[in-house]
Parts: structure tokens; C-alpha cells; sequence
């Protein structure tokens, strides 16, 4: 089976966890926008020159230079049978950008499955893991932000999905193995 699917949710909500378990499950590779920075960044490619320009004075990537990095990860050869992007699309421009480059390829996307949280348990595991990280600047405060921020640029993505009949949302709080069964009985729901 292929699959080729956007995971979505609120910082906290775990899907970097998910995003590995379920790439293993179904047998393809869970892409995150960090790690095809880090490897552009890294292998000194010219969209890693440009995209470091930006991230080393503290400022976000551009769309476009995201959105190549993007297809450029996507035509490689491990995403044959699918895969799972984490962090992409962030905003309502990028999912249409994404549709492009599926289109390209002659791909559409499955599935967007949405792990939801409730904000307060989300602030409260950020709060656990800041502590544990030891990362001081991960206040209550900050934590709060993120999530704003998340609703107001990444959330409206659930919506064009749910219009379009792509939208599968998972409740993200439990058991780590309870919520990837959900996750995978979801995307199997989906596939049928």
C-alpha cells in the first residue's frame, strides 16, 4: 500500500514521535521540513547556502526556498511508495504548493491526519520536556505563543483538507502506542 500523507498538530501534540512509528508501520519515510533543512544546511547544497542565510539571523525560511527543498525531498527514489511529511505544509500557500508538486508527479495526497490535543495538557508536557531538555526559554509564556501562532498560520490547513474530504483527526493524548493505533486505524479507514 502506498501512502502518501501530511501529519498536522500543535506543537507538543507529538508527532515527531508518530511521525517515526508510523513510517515505520507503513514502510516509508516520515520527512521533516528540520531535518531537510539540517541536510541541505549540511551537504552545502545552494538551497541550504540561502536557507542558512536566513535561519542563522534568527528569521524564518522563505516559502520558496522551503517549497524547493520540499519537491527536491520528494523526488528522491525512497518516496516511490509514499511518505509522511511532518512540518509541511505550514500555511494554506504551501498546501498548494505541495498539490503542485504532487500534480507534477502525477501523485495526489491520501490523507492529512491531524493529532489533536487539548492546550493545556500540550502546555503542561512542553512545560515537563523544557524542564528535562533543560531548555530555560520554554516558558508558559512562550509555550502559549506557540500554540497561537499554530492556530492562526497552520491550523486553517485542517480546514482546506476537511473541504476536500483529506482530513482525519486523531486524539493525540495517551499511551504513545494507544495513539499510533489510532493513528494507523485512521489512516486504514482512509485507504479503504
Amino acid at each position: 500500500m502506498s501512502a502518501r500523507l501530511v501529519l498536522l498538530g500543535p506543537p507538543g501534540a507529538g508527532k515527531g514521535t508518530q511521525a517515526a512509528r508510523l513510517a515505520e508501520r507503513l514502510g516509508v519515510p516520515a520527512i521533516s521540513t528540520g531535518d531537510i533543512f539540517r541536510t541541505n544546511i549540511k551537504g552545502g547544497t545552494e538551497l541550504g547556502r540561502k536557507a542558512q542565510e536566513y535561519s542563522s539571523r534568527g528569521a524564518l525560511v522563505p516559502d520558496e526556498i522551503t517549497n524547493a527543498m520540499v519537491r527536491d525531498r520528494l523526488a528522491q527514489d525512497d518516496t516511490a511508495q509514499g511518505f509522511l511529511l511532518d512540518g509541511y505544509p505550514r500555511n494554506v500557500a504551501q498546501v498548494a504548493e505541495l498539490d503542485a508538486i504532487l500534480a507534477d508527479a502525477g501523485l495526489t495526497l491520501d490523507l492529512a491526519v491531524e493529532i489533536t490535543a487539548d492546550p493545556e495538557v500540550v502546555i503542561e508536557r512542553l512545560l515537563k520536556r523544557a524542564q528535562i531538555e533543560g531548555r530555560e526559554d520554554d516558558t508558559a509564556d512562550v509555550i502559549r505563543h506557540r500554540l497561537d501562532v499554530y492556530a492562526e498560520q497552520t491550523a486553517p490547513i485542517s480546514g482546506v483538507y476537511a473541504e476536500r474530504g483529506l482530513l482525519a483527526q486523531v486524539d493525540g493524548i495517551g499511551d504513545v502506542d494507544e495513539v499510533t493505533d489510532r493513528l494507523l486505524s485512521a489512516i486504514g479507514s482512509a485507504a479503504r
